[in-house]
């Protein structure tokens, strides 16, 4: 196992905006945030500290190890690839949320209300692919400039689609990191609500938009795998722990 425990070159949170024209007389804002904070494991668990000395836990990353009996190969968890705090290693967490349009349910719903069933799924379709995109965009300019731990990739499209690139960004809910709750970890993190206006229902679906929230790992793509079940005592220490 290798730590890629690089000090990022800029360790704090960025606002990224643009527009997007989606007709000649309707425009949607996307949005993105991103952070990278200083953190080290404690088990199963990220701790995320306020600054460099490492002294105040900032939040915790709580993670879900894989269940299924392996004779080969390790049961990972995420938090395996990030440096152990007995280890003395500086390492660091990633975390960032975009959106596809904030505009998107009010365009659609006005398409709707035209009962232009055609321009309402355009709409949406086009938002989701605008989320991917930036997600895709955020995570490179994050690998090559602001984390910096890949400064000279140079892929191309067909290897970026490939995933060729050093890193993951799992994303709460899916198989690597199961436990939707996570994302509230993320919009702490990040103030998500205040930077781009994305929210979190009770149930941890995220609303207005399309959009990606996802933790960033400088762990190789070799490395990772799918969890495909989770014990009930896992899940049952988590909701425990999570309160």
């Amino acid at each position: 196992m290798r730590w890629w425990g690089k000090r990022p070159s800029a360790c704090s949170t960025t606002p990224i905006r643009c527009w997007i024209g989606w007709r000649p007389s309707a425009a949607s804002t996307r949005a993105a945030f991103y952070g990278l904070f200083p953190a080290n494991r404690v088990g199963d668990d990220v701790e995320v500290y306020c600054d460099e000395q490492r002294a105040e836990v900032l939040a915790v990353s709580r993670h879900l190890r894989q269940q299924t009996e392996k004779t080969d190969f390790p049961n990972y968890c995420l938090a395996d690839f990030v440096a152990p705090k007995s280890s003395g290693k500086a390492d660091y967490f990633g975390a960032f949320a975009v959106t596809g349009g904030l505009e998107e349910d009010a365009l659609a719903a006005a398409y709707d209300a035209q009962h232009d069933d055609y321009n309402k799924i355009m709409v949406k379709a086009l938002a989701d692919r605008l989320a991917e995109a930036f997600a895709e965009y955020l995570h490179e300019q994050v690998r090559k400039l602001h984390w910096g731990y890949a400064a000279d990739e140079n892929l191309s499209n067909e290897e970026l689609i490939r995933e060729n690139y050093q890193g993951i960004r799992p994303a709460p809910g899916y198989p690597a990191c199961p436990e939707h709750t996570e994302k509230a970890t993320i919009w702490q993190l990040l103030d998500v609500n205040r930077h781009t206006g994305m929210e979190l229902t009770e149930s941890f679906a995220m609303w207005r938009g399309r959009r990606c929230p996802a933790g960033t790992s400088a762990i190789l793509r070799a490395s990772t795998s799918r969890w495909r079940r989770s014990s009930a005592i896992r899940w049952k220490t988590m909701r425990r722990v999570k309160g």
